[in-house]
């Protein structure tokens, strides 16, 4: 067996004579558990955050997105669309064209976007499965507006005498002031068959409508649109299929995959989980000095033991080991405890939901195995430089 390794386990299962200094390294142990278990803690909540917060745009972001590459429309004809269907890896997509709309009802306004889609739309996105009233009804004069519009608006789904009123400016030049006012915008009815609820900004975004009334309310023709989504096969080769879609349409457009379509909320949450990171390990530096105090008083309370050695012919360099793997292995072991602990508590959570956010709504946690390497790679790596720091304080000086 290896002797320094042999030396170190003896020291960490025996008691030391002097009653401080067992105190020391069971206070150290325990700081060591509970840190490590509140980093894995704090990442398993940020992971359950971040997919908690994706899962509001998932409903409306399909697997990938055709923009164009210029202005706010471009033209699809049938050759094109015939191209689309014989790519392999699209199970189906789903043309839009959107624009800022203004909605009134009963003298109340609110400034919204139009979306016009067509039936493929829902198999497209999941849309269909955030309606909370009614149905994802889009057909001819029928349409699905979000739960804020809805509130602010005072609507009622299904009213046929008092529907929704859209108002679009008509595309073209020159000043508004120029002309008779009412020749400047378009305007069409709507009645709602459905409401949808996802999140505060989203209820208050959108109103979805049928694609060809949104095209003629736009003055726009039956090719042109604003958008085409796309949902993949699961085993499909997505780098491929912006390939081949971009060469359908000429490179003409651009395509973005779900991560792209909102990169700037991915960053954020990027950014806070390595900020909290950053902040759990800085406490960890800290308890770690602990290690570093709790070593240097084993060393001198086995200073004896160490001239024994040392007499016996055991060099400084293999007397520094023993000490340096006794802080690893106690580092290594606290790690281990603290992250079976917080593990149990992350998969209480997950089961049972004790912890919550409203009456209805959980906590969101992830358990994730990178979490669990993350965790113990920063323990073993701190643990290694605190237990090099104190395992050099062994000299010749000390022993002689």
């Amino acid at each position: 067996m290896n002797f320094p390794l042999y030396i170190a386990k003896r020291y960490i299962r025996s008691k030391s004579s002097q009653n401080a200094v067992n105190i020391i390294n069971f206070i150290t142990f325990l700081v060591i558990v509970i840190g490590s278990a509140a980093l894995f803690i704090v990442l398993s909540g940020f992971a359950g955050l971040k997919t908690f917060s994706l899962s509001f745009s998932k409903s409306f972001d399909p697997d990938l997105k055709a923009l164009p590459a210029t202005g706010k429309f471009f033209s699809i004809d049938a050759n094109q669309e015939h191209a689309l269907r014989q790519i392999d890896g699209v199970a189906v997509y789903s043309k839009e064209i959107q624009e800022k709309v203004y909605l009134s009802h009963r003298k109340i306004g609110h400034i919204a976007e139009i979306k016009g889609v067509d039936e493929r739309y829902a198999r497209a996105t999941g849309v269909d499965s955030t309606i909370s009233v009614g149905k994802w009804a889009i057909s001819a004069g029928v349409g699905v507006a979000g739960w804020g519009i809805v509130d602010i608006l005072n609507l009622t789904p299904n009213q046929v005498r008092n529907p929704l009123e859209i108002v679009a400016f008509k595309p073209g030049k020159g000043s508004v002031l120029q002309g008779n006012p009412s020749n400047l915008y378009n305007t069409v009815p709507l009645i709602i068959g459905g409401v949808y609820s996802v999140e505060e900004n989203l209820d208050k975004r959108f109103v979805f409508a049928e694609l060809p009334l949104v095209q003629a309310l736009l003055e726009k023709d039956s090719t042109q649109i604003s958008g085409i989504n796309f949902k993949l096969k699961s085993d499909a080769d997505i780098s491929q299929i912006k390939q081949e879609v971009a060469t359908v349409f000429d490179n003409n457009i651009i395509l973005r995959d779900r991560e792209e379509q909102n990169i700037s909320l991915h960053r954020m949450l990027n950014t806070e989980n390595l900020a909290t990171y950053l902040i759990f390990t800085l406490v960890l530096i800290i308890a770690l000095f602990n290690v570093v105090g709790a070593i240097i008083m084993m060393i001198l309370d086995k200073q004896q033991n160490s001239k024994t050695l040392y007499g016996l012919g055991t060099t400084i360099k293999e007397i520094r080991r023993i000490y340096f793997v006794q802080g690893v292995l106690v580092t290594s072991l606290g790690g281990m405890i603290g992250v079976l602990l917080a593990s149990l508590l992350v998969w209480s959570q997950l089961v049972f939901g004790w912890l919550k956010i409203t009456p209805s709504l959980a906590y969101p946690v992830e358990y994730q195995v990178v979490n669990v390497l993350i965790v113990m790679a920063t323990i073993v790596i701190l643990g290694l430089i605190a237990s090099k720091i104190a395992s050099s304080r062994v000299t010749k000086k000390l022993l002689a």
